[in-house]
């Protein structure tokens, strides 16, 4: 039996354009010979459709598109992809649909249903009741989806479903020979060795072969890697890289005299990566929405540097713009490393001054502080109002040029700093995608390095990103010498306890029993993060990478009075 694992890149509710790409790769899987074309996991509507399921009409028109795109199945091929549908006696639920010869042979209803990070799974779905096992071309196919398969394992959450059964184990005791499991799993660092880890237990345990495919694209601030492999009970029977849309088709029987597949040499790195699921988030944020071009700021820095590299492999450079704004506290090197990184990328470049609005600014703020009895910008040094102001007169000339050109406007903050509210609102904050919100600033150093050591593998035509800022000093050069270490830790410490506090959930006495830093640090970083909750709350919209990213998936709230 010839499976075809083909993944797409859908746009969540656009069913018509979602079933043309379905239709295209049933077309494929006709023409490769396979028995069995499996697509991912709500493949029709997209994944996640979140409210639009809540919207009048919406399920029902999904219903009828599968109906549809069932009919136009080619003769010979068994066809299974996912769409939410109307559920018998009320409610809806997240569905594979298996076609044959024009009619449905069968349905399978989601029965785990995940409920934590950015998933919301129980707000919209119902769960399935049963296990389906299809027969094609003479094998007995079970039929999971996504979280049926990773049972929580995979983000900590395996008690979740502990008292449940097991929806794999009861598709091998009803006959299954193969297990297939289309997925919409978001991309985050490290997940891939666990779900091919979780998938090879389940081939060993039961003795079959169990085949995994994801969705692919970027979905608002989700990436999708469209990662498919079939695991065998002696090893890994076939695999296509990550964020390729190149459909797998193979013969995943486990004949005794077939050997199993290798694991690749070239395994690649958690850099390659990183930077396949920014590229693939900007890209797919700006085709999706209907932007054309994007504008940042190049401050010289390190940061804005890696963003506009990333956009530049994202889009091209004739569709990246930066501009750089130096201010009175602009130093010479970091406004020759903006034209330098610029002149690396070729992209337009223009150098606009802060001076003349900051001065206009500055004038009639101290008139108006003289008035309330306050202090002049400046009487004091540092004067968060005057730091903050040279920021904010950036976001306005981009946010300006953005409306006037109709192009997006990337932000370029990390995670380190929006952690601790190292960043403006209404000023470094403005914008429409926050690229690097979900990426410490270790991870942007470390990113940065590999981009210029594998610039060509990359897309470039040289290292893209200038030395001087790589290695020199952070700095935000909003008051006379200024550094980011003169008020935050070295940045391998800050980022070491912002993991622990932000991703792992943990108290400052655990933070600093097990780090051996100085718990009044740790207490002062855990203030910062939870006193900047409300600058985080008005953000862009940030491209989630890690196990929890300051979005969707982490529902602080902002009146928060508990210290621990």
């Amino acid at each position: 039996m010839r499976l075809a694992l083909l993944t797409i890149n859908p746009i969540i509710g656009d069913l018509a354009g979602n079933a043309a790409l379905i239709a295209a790769g049933l077309d494929h899987a006709r023409t490769a010979g396979a028995d069995l074309a499996v697509f991912p996991e709500l493949a029709l509507s997209g994944y996640p459709p979140r409210d639009l399921l809540l919207r009048e009409g919406f399920v029902d028109a999904c219903s009828a598109a599968a109906e549809e795109l069932g009919r136009r199945v080619p003769p010979g091929l068994t066809a299974v992809f996912g769409a939410p549908l109307p559920r018998p006696g009320g409610g809806v639920t997240n569905s594979l649909l298996a076609f044959r010869d024009g009619r449905r042979v069968d349905r399978y209803d989601k029965r785990l249903l995940p409920t934590y990070d950015v998933f919301d799974e129980d707000r919209y779905f119902e769960p399935g009741e049963r296990p389906c096992v299809l027969d094609v071309a003479g094998t007995r196919v079970g039929l999971a989806i996504c979280e049926d398969l990773w049972r929580g394992e995979d983000a900590g959450f395996a008690a979740r479903y502990a008292r449940l059964p097991d929806p794999v184990a009861e598709l091998v005791a009803s006959g299954a020979r193969l297990i297939v499991s289309p997925s919409a799993s978001p991309f985050v660092l490290g997940k891939r060795a666990k779900h091919r880890a979780i998938v090879r237990a389940h081939a060993a345990r039961h003795g079959l072969p169990v085949a995994s495919l994801n969705q692919l694209g970027g979905h608002d601030d989700l990436v999708f890697d469209g990662h498919a492999f079939v695991e065998g009970p002696r090893g890994t029977l076939a695999m296509r890289p990550m964020f390729s849309a190149a459909p797998l088709v193979v013969d995943p029987s486990e004949a005794p005299d077939v050997a199993p597949a290798r694991d690749a040499p070239d395994e690649p790195p958690d850099e390659r990566l990183l930077f396949d699921a920014l590229v693939t988030g900007v890209r797919d944020y700006l085709r999706k929405t209907g932007f054309r071009e994007a504008i940042l700021g190049l401050s010289g820095g390190i940061d804005s540097a890696l963003t506009a590299a990333l956009a530049v492999a994202a889009l091209g450079q004739g569709a990246v713009l930066g501009i750089s704004m130096p201010g009175r506290y602009s130093s010479e090197g970091s406004r020759a490393d903006a034209r330098d990184l610029a002149a690396r990328l070729s992209i337009r470049c223009r150098e606009i001054p802060i001076d003349a609005p900051w001065s206009g600014f500055h004038t009639t703020l101290d008139d108006a502080f003289t008035l309330a009895g306050l202090d002049r910008l400046g009487a004091r040094l540092p004067d968060i109002a005057e730091e903050n102001l040279q920021s904010r007169v950036r976001g306005t000339l981009l946010m300006s040029l953005s409306n006037r050109t109709g192009a997006i406007v990337l932000t370029t903050g990390n995670k380190s700093e929006l952690a601790v509210g190292y960043c403006t609102l209404y000023g470094d904050m403005n914008g429409g995608l926050a690229v690097l919100s979900d990426v410490s600033k270790t991870w942007v150093y470390r990113l940065s390095r590999w981009i210029n050591t594998n610039w060509a593998a990359c897309g470039f035509a040289s290292p893209p990103i200038p030395d001087a800022s790589i290695t020199k000093a952070p700095s935000a050069e909003l008051r006379p010498d200024q550094t980011d270490q003169d008020t935050l830790p070295p940045y391998d410490v800050l980022d070491e306890i912002l993991a622990r506090r932000v991703e792992a959930q943990q108290s400052v006495s655990t933070i600093a029993r097990e780090t051996g830093f100085d718990p009044a640090l740790v207490a002062r970083i855990a203030r910062l993060v939870d006193v900047n909750e409300f600058k985080r709350r008005q953000a862009a919209l940030g491209l989630k990478v890690t196990t929890v990213a300051f979005g969707p998936g982490r529902r602080m709230p902002i009146v928060n009075g508990y210290r621990a």
